[in-house]
């Protein structure tokens, strides 16, 4: 047997193993959702933590996500290579950041086989390090126009124009372009603005203040809970803010373990951002969350997690977890939420207020969760109530099988929802049935 059919097999074995000894431990179906959720007591996995992830298949010809009720879905675009992020620009075109997660060197079996996994899953390969450009023209609800706009880029993500300067979210920095007004693109090449360290959590995320004069990164850890010691976290799982101005950048907020999406909520002006926790202590446990986030707050990773609920596998710094805050609302154990927009009242039918949030999916949970876009009603302020579907349908019913995996979210300039699936290869447009 070859090793890369020794390590599936182990995976295979591994996952099966995992998941009948979480059955047998009797872990709770109900996901730990909300702002005082129900989260099970820890179970330390040791070395060889659950994997399961479903192997990327693609949509079939006219297959679509199910879309709830008084919705419709159809796809904005199709033929892209990994779509992971979008912007809207000021005359309505659509950016798209096509990248993916690169291989790392794997010190461990386990690393061999989440990668295994991952691969498997469509998760990890060669990154298409672009941004492409769609355009409806037409105003039919598909793309007619789709063209590179950038290539030659690390692993983008995050993307912004202000003024006359587009600004691109690399894995290792935050790079300006110059966009002349009347300009049909950038014009010559780029300057860093803000350096970070690449590998690991590898999304960079950005979000314009509301006035334009800031931008919000968001830079997730290197490891799960700091496994190659806190020197090398240094400047990592937390937001950054940088003066669009002096161009002077530092930690707004921190204790993060991977905060990607980012949203302001409007009637307060105060910055959201969804992240997803660590692995290793459960199905539901910890949960990923959305929260509000605040100048100088630090939110616990990787000493404890929920509040202050300690994690005895990390070695402890307890003034840190003396001001470690509790997250605003839990999103389920693993849910992969990576996108975020704030959604008006009526953008779609019978939707108030709130966030719509994309969940990529789980992959190391012995249920799977996530795999669908969700939204979370807002009154006040906070969040008012459960999350309810605005697609699912991603994942295949025995759990075998992905479609395709929600990331991006956004909204175009005709109001319709856009989300990005990065398995399938699509952007997706939802509006009212």
């Amino acid at each position: 047997m070859t090793f890369s059919g020794l390590i599936a097999r182990s995976v295979s074995l591994v996952g099966a193993t995992m998941i009948l000894l979480r059955r047998a431990q009797g872990v709770p179906s109900k996901q730990a959702v909300g702002g005082a959720p129900s989260i099970p007591a820890a179970r330390p996995q040791g070395k060889l933590p659950t994997l399961k992830m479903p192997t990327a298949k693609g949509w079939a010809p006219g297959q679509l996500p199910v879309a709830a009720p008084g919705l419709a879905v159809n796809a904005f675009a199709t033929g892209l290579r990994h779509p992971r992020w979008l912007t809207v620009l000021p005359d309505g075109d659509v950016l798209a950041a096509e990248a993916l997660s690169v291989p790392e060197p794997a010190e461990s079996l386990f690393d061999h086989a989440a990668h295994s996994t991952m691969k498997r899953a469509g998760a990890v390969g060669v990154s298409p390090n672009r941004i492409t450009r769609l355009a409806d023209r037409d105003r039919d609800g598909v793309a007619e126009v789709k063209e590179t706009f950038l290539d030659g880029l690390n692993q983008p993500f995050g993307m912004a124009r202000l003024g006359d300067t587009f600004y691109v979210g690399n894995t290792d920095g935050v790079v300006a372009f110059s966009w002349p007004a009347g300009a049909p693109g950038v014009t010559g090449p780029g300057r860093t603005i803000a350096r970070f360290k690449p590998g690991g959590h590898w999304t960079r995320s950005i979000l314009p203040s509301p006035d334009g004069s800031k931008l919000y990164v968001g830079v997730g850890s290197l490891s799960n809970i700091g496994d190659r010691g806190m020197e090398a976290e240094e400047g990592r799982a937390a937001i950054y803010e940088i003066d669009v101005a002096s161009g002077a950048s530092r930690i707004f907020a921190s204790g993060l373990r991977n905060p990607v999406g980012l949203a302001f909520e409007p009637t307060t002006g105060v910055l959201w951002t969804v992240v997803n926790e660590r692995d290793g202590l459960g199905d539901e446990t910890p949960p990923d969350y959305l929260t509000s986030v605040q100048d100088g707050g630090f939110y616990g990773w990787p000493y404890c997690y929920w509040g202050r609920t300690v994690d005895d596998r990390v070695p402890q710094d307890p003034a840190l977890v003396a001001r470690a805050i509790q997250p605003d609302y839990a999103l389920g154990g693993h849910t992969a939420s990576l996108g975020l927009c704030w959604m008006p009242a009526g953008t779609l039918p019978g939707f108030p207020d709130g966030m719509v949030i994309g969940q990529h999916g789980s992959w190391n949970r012995s249920t799977l969760s996530g795999y669908r876009v969700v939204f979370v009603p807002f009154e006040g302020g906070r969040p008012s109530g459960p999350p309810r579907d605005i697609l699912s349908g991603f994942l295949s019913a025995d759990e075998k099988h992905a479609f395709g995996r929600p990331v991006g979210v956004t909204l175009a300039a005709d109001g319709a929802l856009l989300v990005a699936d990065d398995v399938g290869d699509v952007v997706w447009r939802v509006t009212g049935a």
